[in-house]
């Protein structure tokens, strides 16, 4: 099971079309040529997160993170390239980093969540509390987010509470039945239980559906 959550780029398949540089009054020109700026800079930044994914995936890390900068100095409060800049310290164990770049994410995007999820990974061990408010945020977010399903059961199981925790459990095997195998055998659903009743089973309590 993947630990963090790396995010995808824009799709580099804007259309610069429609722009009509016909004769017109200086007023009409500058409005075209200021939204033809503003498409450019999002291409642009498009292609900068692309090619710092494409670092990333090719370990060059310093690569990657001017990448990631270049966009922020476009963007300030591009959330994909804090969230991608915090994917990059936690993967190289800076944590305190990692905090700090998944906070301006979500401050772009309180409910983005990945950054919810890896976020919640980072204080799993140190503040479980916690990590299980953001955790239920994602799935409030976005209720197919099964692996973050998954770590709401884990930490559940660890306060003892069972029932809880095998709701959850149920629910992340639910959507992705790949995680069967990693639930622990007191809470793994039955091999005859479909898929359907998982996912529509009573979540954890105080969890959004």
């Amino acid at each position: 099971m993947r630990s963090i959550w790396m995010a995808v780029g824009a799709a580099l398949t804007l259309v610069v079309g429609g722009l009509v540089w016909a004769v017109m009054t200086h007023a009409g020109q500058a409005t075209d040529r200021a939204a033809a700026d503003g498409v450019n800079s999002e291409i642009r930044t498009d292609a900068l997160l692309e090619s710092g994914l494409l670092h990333f995936r090719h370990r060059d890390l310093p690569q990657a993170k001017a990448a990631f900068e270049h966009v922020l100095a476009l963007d300030p409060e591009n959330k994909l390239a804090w969230y991608n800049l915090g994917v990059l310290a936690q993967d190289q164990g800076r944590g305190s980093d990692a905090h700090q770049a998944y906070d301006a994410a979500l401050k772009a995007d309180s409910a983005y969540t990945s950054a919810l999820f890896n976020k919640a990974l980072l204080l799993k061990a140190s503040d479980p509390d916690k990590a299980l408010g953001l955790l239920r945020r994602a799935v409030a977010a976005d209720p197919k987010a099964s692996t973050a399903h998954f770590h709401i059961g884990e930490i559940l199981a660890r306060k003892g509470r069972e029932d809880e925790a095998r709701n959850a459990y149920h629910r992340a095997v639910g959507l992705d039945p790949a995680l069967r195998s990693q639930v622990p055998a007191a809470f793994r659903p039955a091999s005859g239980e479909s898929a359907e009743a998982a996912v529509n089973s009573e979540t954890e309590a105080g969890s959004p559906r």
